[in-house]
C-alpha cells in the first residue's frame, strides 16, 4: 500500500490533497528481513509508518535477555517516537521479521506540521492515543491474567499474529514461558 492510500483511510486526513502534501514530507525506507530499524539505546528521532512487512519490538535488560514488546504488520504505524523513546534515545529495538517498505519522517517535522494543520494533530493525537491504549491493554492482560487466559486476549487482541510471528515471541510478550506456550496451544486442540 503506498502512503497516501494508507493515510487517506482516516478520516482526518480523507481530503486528497491534504494527504498528498503530508505524504510528500515522508521519506521511503526498505529494511532487509532480520534488519534493525531502531536500536535501543541509539539515537532515534524519526517516526515511521509500516507499508509493508511485519516488525517486532523488544527490550534487552541488562542480563541479556530480550523481552518482546509489541508487534506490527503493516500497513500500520509504528508506535511513536515519544512513547518508544527518552531524550532522543531508543528505549527499544525493533527489527523485521519479513523484508519491510516503510515510510520515515523526522519528529520535529511531524511536530511542526501537526502545529500548522488541524487535520494533522488530530491524525497524530490519534495515533498516540491507540498506541498507549494498546499498552495498556496489554499491562492489564499481563497483571490481570493468568497464561491460557494470555493466550485467548492474545488471540482475540491479534488475530491470525500465530500464524505469522515466532511462537517464542509470543510467549516473550505474553510473560510466560515458551514450554507454557507450547502446552496451551496443545491443550487447545485436544
Amino acid at each position: 500500500m503506498d502512503l497516501r492510500t494508507f493515510l487517506m483511510q482516516s478520516p482526518d486526513l480523507s481530503d486528497m490533497a491534504c494527504a498528498e502534501d503530508f505524504a510528500s514530507d515522508w521519506k521511503r525506507k526498505r529494511l532487509d528481513k532480520g534488519a534493525h530499524l531502531t536500536r535501543q539505546e541509539q539515537p532515534e528521532t524519526d517516526e515511521f509508518v509500516l507499508l509493508e512487512g511485519c516488525l517486532v519490538s523488544s527490550i534487552c535488560n541488562q542480563d541479556g535477555k530480550e523481552v518482546c514488546v509489541g508487534f506490527f504488520v503493516g500497513p500500520c504505524v509504528i508506535t511513536p517516537n515519544i512513547a518508544r523513546t527518552r531524550d532522543g534515545v531508543s528505549l527499544v529495538s525493533i527489527a523485521a521479521t519479513t523484508d519491510a517498505l516503510l515510510a520515515r519522517i523526522d519528529s520535529d517535522l511531524l511536530s511542526n506540521r501537526m502545529i500548522s494543520s488541524e487535520p494533522i494533530r488530530n491524525w497524530a493525537n490519534g495515533v498516540l492515543r491507540d498506541a498507549l491504549g494498546r499498552k495498556v491493554d496489554r499491562e492489564w492482560c499481563l497483571a490481570a491474567l493468568k497464561g491460557a487466559e494470555r493466550l485467548t486476549w492474545f488471540r482475540q487482541a491479534f488475530p491470525g499474529y500465530e500464524d505469522i510471528f515466532p511462537h517464542m515471541l509470543i510467549a516473550s510478550f505474553l510473560g510466560i514461558t515458551p514450554v507454557t506456550m507450547s502446552r496451551l496451544r496443545t491443550s487447545d486442540k485436544h
